[in-house]
């Protein structure tokens, strides 16, 4: 990532540590050795004081005196302490080497004189503070290249003092202590990188799993869950977004579920509207021939157009057998709409089929034999099924009827029950022309005719296979067409209703 929130903390923090050192350490070379400076100038008037208090100049000789002034001394690396008396003779004395103690009580002796005798050309003096009791200043020894940091002037005793601090120890210190922080602050940043590095990354990988979570579910990607878990706020809002992802899973299931729902309802209602003018075109269509018919027949009637008997009785004929045909279309057009819109109540029993197709056999065996037809039934004997008899019944009628209008050629029409895996499917195959490949899923449609022409000789209105098919999905049930070479085979299923008696296997 380009913008890394790991390298951004990363960076931050290891700038502001490396600032910090830097700093540190240029405060260091510029600060430390006044700092140093004032402390030594500190001490120096802190040892004068000290000294100061004593009230007799026999009390420099004692033991506690001598032992606090050593002490001063070591402690504060103070390397020349004289005190003398006001003779110049020497009270008190503190230096490593006897020699020195002599040529700095001479030094001394020359500082309170004030005078510019041998020996002092070879000083550079720097007066820093200037009091009525001492003067503190900075010497430089031109011949030795040293440089110290002096006190001296009078004691409440009368006595005269001196002493010094080697301001080159300070310089020394302050390099070594610099030398040594720069070392230090080499390993402590390369620590402190590490150290930040992996706090960056222990910090900052939440965050990310967290922000390619929401990623994910911009993509809408709800598998995808927070699982470095964690008590913490990061750890919260994780769990907070893998709740959320679960929320929004099931919100925007259930708005694709509505939404199918309304498409659905949407397309149902366009389908019914199209079934609506459809259903009106057809009927206006149906209806139009047999009422222009009893309407031409009964003018003729009213105008006397045949006065003999026999023409009258013929015109009676005429819109009598048109009416009927109205009037069976209109029941049919009733029945297929109480089916399809579920206003007619299916009820299931059991019942024996077998006779009950012997029943519509019989009563279309005149119809058959008007079409020269022969009708073959091998009754399996009894076989029961589970269905709504009476709509069973018009299911067969209607099949039967059908194969009886179209059989043709060898004019056999033949009726089969045969039982499969609980399963009853009955058949009625009749020999004649087989249905158009293309027409084959169009027939079950209300008012579609293959063959206008035949279907109006006699007398169908495209609305018996219509039934058939809503008769079958009211109960879930199979139904359809098989064509053969010689003919059309139409079929349908129910559940079995066999009883089974004690001790058969099953």
């Amino acid at each position: 990532m380009k913008h890394s929130i790991k390298k951004e903390m990363a960076l931050l923090f290891i700038g502001i540590m490396l600032l910090t050192l830097i700093g540190n350490w240029a405060v260091n070379n510029i600060f430390l050795e006044s700092y140093y400076m004032m402390k030594k100038k500190n001490t120096l008037v802190d040892a004068y004081c000290v000294i100061n208090q004593v009230e007799e100049a026999s009390e420099y000789e004692s033991d506690m005196l001598l032992a606090k002034l050593n002490e001063i001394r070591e402690a504060n690396n103070i390397v020349n302490f004289v005190i003398l008396d006001e003779n110049f003779d020497e009270v008190i004395g503190l230096h490593d080497g006897t020699r020195k103690l002599e040529r700095y009580a001479a030094r001394l002796w020359i500082y309170i004189q004030g005078g510019d005798f041998f020996g002092m050309e070879d000083l550079e003096i720097k007066v820093l503070q200037k009091k009525d009791a001492y003067v503190l200043q900075r010497t430089k020894d031109v011949i030795s290249n040293t440089d110290s940091l002096e006190i001296w002037g009078t004691l409440n005793t009368g006595c005269y003092f001196a002493m010094a601090i080697p301001i080159e120890s300070i310089r020394e210190n302050a390099k070594i202590s610099n030398e040594f922080l720069g070392y230090f602050s080499l390993a402590a940043l390369t620590l402190s990188v590490l150290l930040i590095w992996w706090i960056s990354k222990k910090i900052t990988d939440p965050i990310l799993e967290l922000a390619d979570l929401s990623k994910r579910m911009a993509n809408l990607e709800f598998d995808a869950k927070y699982t470095s878990g964690g008590k913490n706020e990061i750890g919260q809002l994780g769990e907070h977004f893998n709740q959320m992802s679960e929320t929004l899973e099931r919100t925007i299931s259930e708005l694709k579920t509505a939404n199918n729902e309304l498409q659905r309802d949407i397309e149902q209602k366009t389908q019914i509207d199209e079934m609506r003018k459809e259903f009106l075109s057809n009927v206006s269509h149906e209806l139009k021939t047999p009422i222009a018919l009893i309407q031409g027949y009964a003018e003729g009637l009213k105008e006397c157009i045949n006065d003999d008997d026999e023409s009258r009785e013929f015109y009676c004929d005429v819109i009598m057998d048109e009416s009927k045909k109205m009037n069976t279309m209109v029941k049919k057009l009733l029945t297929l709409n109480q089916l399809e819109f579920g206003n007619d109540a299916v009820v299931m029993e059991r019942f024996e089929l077998t006779s009950l197709i012997r029943g519509v056999i019989q009563s279309a065996q005149i119809l058959a034999q008007q079409k020269g037809a022969r009708m073959i039934f091998d009754e399996p004997g009894a076989v029961y099924v589970w269905a709504d008899e009476f709509k069973i019944e018009e299911v067969i009628t209607n099949y039967i009827s059908n194969a009886v209008n179209h059989v043709d050629f060898d004019k056999v029409i033949d009726v089969k029950v045969r039982k499969e895996n609980g399963k009853v499917r009955v058949s009625v195959f009749n020999t004649g022309k087989p249905i158009p490949e293309e027409d084959l899923d169009k027939i079950w449609i209300k008012f579609y005719k293959v063959d206008k022409a035949r279907t109006r000789e006699y007398g169908g209105s495209g609305i018996g296979l219509s039934i058939v098919k809503a008769v079958m999905d009211s109960m879930n049930q199979e139904c359809g067409v098989i064509n053969y070479d010689n003919g059309v085979e139409f079929w349908f299923e129910l559940d079995g209703g066999e009883r089974r008696e004690p001790g058969d296997e099953r």
